[in-house]
C-alpha cells in the first residue's frame, strides 16, 4: 500500500524527527553525473536541508565520522579533511579553503513527519 504522506517524485529519507538541528545527518546513496555518490539530510534552523556529499574544495566526503557533519558548535557543516565551512542552510563556503564554492543543494521536502528528497537531472536515486 502506497504511503499516503509520499511526496509524487519523492525518495522517502527519514522520519523528521531523525535529523535533530545541528546534529548528526542521515547520509543516502545516490548516483551523481553517473558516478554512484552518498548524499546526506541535516537540519538547522528548524529545516532539513540536503547536499550531495562532496566539498567544493576537494572532491572528498565531508563527514568526520558517519553522519558527523557539523563542527563542534553546530554552526557551519564542516569538511574532515581541510576544514572548509559551509553554511548549513545555503551549501555556501563560510570559511576555509573552499574561497565562495558552495555545496550542491538537494531538494528536500518535510511533510507528514517525514523527509523527502526531490531528485534532480544531476542526482537521482542510486543505481541497483
Amino acid at each position: 500500500m502506497p504511503d499516503a504522506d509520499a511526496i509524487e517524485g519523492g525518495v522517502f529519507l527519514c522520519a523528521s524527527s531523525d535529523l535533530v538541528d545541528g546534529g548528526k545527518g542521515v547520509r543516502f546513496p545516490v548516483t551523481a553525473g553517473g558516478e554512484d555518490r552518498t548524499a546526506f539530510a541535516i537540519r538547522y534552523g528548524n529545516d532539513a536541508h540536503a547536499y550531495l556529499n562532496r566539498c567544493a574544495h576537494v572532491p572528498m566526503e565531508l563527514d568526520w565520522n558517519p553522519g558527523e557533519f557539523f563542527e563542534s558548535g553546530g554552526l557551519y557543516l564542516m569538511c574532515a579533511t581541510h576544514g572548509a565551512l559551509y553554511e548549513p542552510d545555503t551549501g555556501r563556503c563560510a570559511g576555509g579553503p573552499c574561497r565562495g564554492a558552495r555545496l550542491h543543494k538537494l531538494r528536500v521536502v518535510e511533510q507528514g513527519d517525514k523527509v523527502y528528497w526531490q531528485p534532480d537531472d544531476f542526482v537521482r536515486p542510486a543505481m541497483a
